[in-house]
């Protein structure tokens, strides 16, 4: 049966999307990460896998749109005043590590025994760090917003401004007759890409959110969706045609929407795009290596990656610790950004072009930075299981030791924030735990003194001054922490009272078992106040919720004797539910089946 061209197109998505469906899972389900599973799967169907796809380079090209959209929800969240705050880091921070980096990459390649000009080019491409890879590590992290994690985002902006003039020093490093037949003047370059600035500019702040309340105002959800994807792609173009990247151009349009009122939607409509086409991208990558590439320069490329990569994270930890960060934080930025990144083949493109490098060259030098591509999130996974545990810095941060208290509270996250206001304002004197260093350093600015340790053994009870306290707080979010520190403060501690969080209603019975004399279920209070709030929008007035919320109080205290004796569903018929409750059948009865 013969195969027209629109089937072969349908052919290769369902390839894509097969490939993706089937590796993502698997990798993330062995703790290596969606981003690994993503090149595996484009390497195991690309030209050196089974063969299935055969263009990688244009599914990277189009795929560049899912770093283009990260950019752009990446901009959203930040505020102009929040950017202008960065300005130190972006400019500062980031200059310094493309500098030094710059230098010693380049030297790396004269080493090697290549030209000063193919060694800078080389070095070049690799300091341009992955956005996509880098983004979507601190995404699944959550480290985003974290200060080390905007950090690292102030570098990689920093790094995305710097392809006009990185491509502007290719065109000067041309041999002469490509120079003159290729080369645009570089005042005409900058002109054209400060006009696309301030077109882009001005549109945002006088053109965007009028079109959005128009758009807003018809109500058609498709239309909105539409109008989001043209400002992104719009935004990329226009930049593109002023000779920056597509993902500064998306970014600074996020930004401009950031103080919008239609952020969120823009967000939630983004979104789905964003996520297939930045999964798209990694495939594209992991097919763009080339095996056979590697296979006949093998030596050639495995000592370039570990040199190259070693060099660029040795830079990037000195860069961090100068610029006063710890050494756990310098660790794993270095580990996270020590890698080549897709501005690179722009870069080793345009160059190519211009006969500053040869094709060999160009094969060797992509193969070494989609391998350092792909190897950053397997380097990732195995530092944060064997090594993270090791590198935490424990600069400045204390022990407890012979602490005199009334009340002790055993972690110091969100709830042990706000149970600590309680006892305070009775005049309490407070010992406070946790074994998050940077939970003990972010809460000294707000007047908290923490101690590192593990509440779960008795020397850190004691040095806690556990012995002495009237109440023992425990407020982790982990079961079987908490279950291990009930067992020991119950044990080592008779006299105090135990006041436990506990993650649900089941932990909650486990926790009771072990004595633990008050068990707060972590989501029943705020549940409660959210039912009584719809009881008053469905017309009682504040009393009638009080008592109905009372009310409900009684039955799940109630409920819950029931189940300590009989069983998790020994209160049943205590819950009200929106279908009648049949009691289960007595031995012999027949069941009877609710119509």
């Amino acid at each position: 049966m013969a195969i027209d061209g629109s089937t072969n197109q349908l052919v290769g998505i369902v390839t894509l999307l097969g490939a993706a469906v089937i590796g993502v899972p698997l990798f993330k389900r062995i703790g290596l990460g969606s981003v690994l599973g993503y090149l595996a799967a484009g390497l195991a169907i690309g030209p050196s896998g089974l063969g299935l796809m055969s263009d990688p380079q244009t599914i990277i090209h189009v795929a560049e749109l899912g770093v283009v959209m990260f950019l752009f929800i990446i901009g959203l969240e930040m505020k102009p005043s929040h950017l202008w705050s960065l300005r130190g880091q972006i400019f500062g921070l980031g200059s310094m590590q493309v500098l030094l980096s710059s230098v010693l990459l380049t030297l790396v390649g004269i080493a090697f025994g290549f030209s000063w000009q193919v060694s800078f080019v080389s070095g070049a491409g690799f300091v341009l760090t992955s956005t996509a890879i880098v983004m979507q590590v601190l995404s699944e992290r959550g480290d985003m917003q974290t200060p080390k994690g905007q950090r690292i985002v102030s570098i990689l902006l920093f790094e995305d401004l710097l392809i006009v003039p990185l491509l502007a020093i290719v065109a000067f490093l041309a041999p002469a007759d490509m120079g003159t037949s290729h080369g645009v003047p570089v005042w005409e370059k900058i002109g054209f890409a400060t006009l696309s600035l301030v077109v882009l500019v001005g549109a945002g702040i006088w053109l965007l959110n009028p079109l959005f309340r128009i758009l807003a105002k018809a109500k058609a959800r498709e239309v909105m969706t539409a109008a989001a994807l043209l400002v992104v792609l719009g935004a990329a173009l226009l930049m593109e045609l002023g000779g920056l990247s597509m993902a500064m151009g998306a970014f600074l349009a996020g930004v401009l929407l950031s103080e919008s009122t239609f952020r969120h939607q823009l967000e939630a409509d983004i979104e789905p795009f964003r996520g297939l086409l930045l999964g798209l991208f990694f495939l594209g990558v992991g097919m763009a290596l080339n095996l056979d590439v590697v296979a006949r320069n093998w030596q050639l490329v495995i000592a370039g990656v570990l040199a190259l990569m070693i060099t660029k994270a040795i830079c990037i930890y000195c860069v961090a610790r100068l610029a006063k960060s710890n050494h756990a934080e310098a660790i794993d930025r270095a580990i996270l950004m020590a890698q080549g990144g897709e501005f690179a083949f722009v870069l080793f493109t345009e160059a190519l072009k211009l006969n500053v490098i040869t094709s060999e060259i160009n094969a060797n030098i992509t193969a070494i930075v989609v391998l350092s591509m792909a190897l950053t999130p397997m380097v990732v996974v195995l530092y944060k299981g064997f090594g993270s545990k090791q590198n935490v810095s424990l600069d400045g941060i204390e022990g407890p030791k012979d602490i005199q208290a009334s009340v002790v509270i055993i972690g110091f996250g969100r709830v042990g924030q706000i149970a600590s206001q309680g006892p305070l304002a009775k005049g309490a004197k407070l010992s406070i735990i946790d074994n998050d260093p940077d939970v003990i350093r972010t809460a000294e600015p707000y007047g908290f003194k923490v101690f590192y340790g593990d509440g779960a053994r008795a020397e850190i009870l004691h040095a806690a001054g556990a012995l002495q306290a009237s109440v023992i707080l425990v407020c982790i979010n982990d079961k079987n922490a908490v279950t291990r520190i009930v067992e020991t403060a119950r044990h080592e501690c008779p006299h105090a009272k135990l006041v436990v969080r506990a993650f649900d209603r089941e932990h909650a019975l486990e926790l009771v078992k072990h004595d633990a004399d008050f068990v707060i279920r972590e989501t029943f209070e705020s549940s409660l106040l959210m039912s009584r709030q719809a009881v008053i929008l469905l017309g009682s007035d504040e009393q009638q919720a009080d008592d109905l919320i009372a009310e409900l109080r009684t039955r799940d205290a109630e409920r819950f004797a029931l189940e300590t004796t009989g069983g998790l569903f020994a209160g049943r018929a205590l819950v009200l539910g929106n279908i009648e409750y049949i009691p289960p059948p007595k031995h012999g009865e027949e069941k009877i089946i609710a119509p």
